[in-house]
């Protein structure tokens, strides 16, 4: 059974860091699930509280990294608030058309807010590329996150 719960939680965390590059899918929590999986089927003594807890503040990390990562990349091109809910509402519909929708649609309606908004088109292209950066920039802090999460977790099980 050991060897089966181990091989799960390696699976589910492959799993959850693949998950990482789709925006809106909560891969975080797939790694925490498999980590708890893992422990429901070995009798929860492999993890210890020192893990858990590593495992808490680094999930907690991968959550503030991904939001804080997209305003500072779009604050620092001049993205403004119209900037920001297009990169949102293109990351939503982007869902829709793969990942090409998903790299494409926050870029082009983060553009489009920021130019009906009132900016120059050079403007709302620069605030549009810096929340692509941002939201970039926060998925690759994300995987780096869960890839911890998940040595962290291989170091207590093998």
């Amino acid at each position: 059974m050991d060897a089966f719960a181990d091989w799960l939680f390696v699976a589910l965390w492959v799993f959850g860091v693949f998950l990482t590059l789709l925006p809106f899918v909560p891969a975080t929590l797939v790694i925490l699930f498999g980590a708890l999986v893992h422990e429901l089927l070995v009798g929860f003594r492999e993890l210890s509280l020192g893990t858990w807890l590593g495992l808490g503040a680094l999930a907690l990390l991968a959550m503030l990294l991904d939001n804080v990562a997209a305003l500072v990349g779009a604050r620092r091109y001049g993205a403004g608030r119209a900037g920001l809910w297009g990169a949102f509402l293109g990351g939503v519909l982007g869902l829709f058309f793969g990942v090409v929708g998903v790299l494409v649609l926050p870029f082009l309606l983060a553009w489009l807010f920021e130019y009906l908004s009132g900016r120059r088109p050079e403007e709302a292209l620069r605030a549009a590329w810096g929340t692509l950066v941002g939201l970039m920039g926060g998925v690759v802090a994300k995987v780096l996150v869960h890839l911890a999460m998940g040595v962290l977790v291989l170091r207590a099980i093998f």
